[in-house]
């Protein structure tokens, strides 16, 4: 099992997202020791926006083969102002390509990366999830959801944390909500 690791949070070790995917990838790599774990920090590391230029640069192409080369890819997203972080949307810039992961056909365009597998661990500070008030103004899980299934990924799972703002008890709860979301995603995991 390949494994592709992404974080996407800039506020480093204080990060829920970053704690809850490494979490992930624990619980994957601790159900199959024999997986490979590629990493990118997109904070650290990020990609330039893209630009025509830039397209086809010798970064985009290590991006996109390393999300070709995954069986499993898990992204740490926190949500900044209703969205995804710009070095995650740089990222996805260069793994939805045409000929590559989509293709147009008559019918419209069709996935050519349903054979994987994505978990998504999304940190939010407020509450944005189904039934609440704020859930209109949410474009981090709807915008990934809609990204993934544009390439066939049609069921992403989501690890999510939010209402990490409201306080510490309010945080502390959500926290050990995801982590009992992960521990679940591991038991779930098929051994070697």
């Amino acid at each position: 099992m390949n494994i592709l690791h992404l974080d996407s949070s800039i506020t480093g070790d204080n990060s829920a997202s970053r704690a809850l995917s490494a979490a992930i990838v624990r619980e994957l790599t601790d159900a199959d020791p024999t997986a490979t774990v590629a990493y990118r920090d997109l904070v650290a590391q990020p990609l330039d926006h893209l630009t025509l230029p830039g397209f086809g640069s010798a970064a985009s192409t290590e991006a996109l083969a390393e999300f070709k080369a995954a069986d499993i890819v898990v992204i740490g997203a926190p949500m900044y102002n209703f969205t995804i972080p710009t070095q995650l949307k740089a990222w996805i810039d260069r793994v939805l390509i045409a000929g590559e992961t989509f293709r147009y056909t008559e019918s419209g365009p069709q996935g050519l990366a349903g054979d994987k597998t994505v978990i998504v661990a999304l940190a939010r500070g407020g509450l944005y999830g189904e039934g609440t008030p704020q859930r209109s103004i949410e474009h981090a899980e709807r915008y990934l959801c809609d990204a993934l299934a544009f390439i066939g990924i049609t069921e992403p799972q989501f690890v999510i944390a939010e209402g990490l703002a409201l306080g510490d008890e309010a945080r502390a709860e959500a926290l050990a909500a995801a982590h009992a979301a992960v521990r679940r995603i591991g038991a779930a995991c098929p051994v070697g």
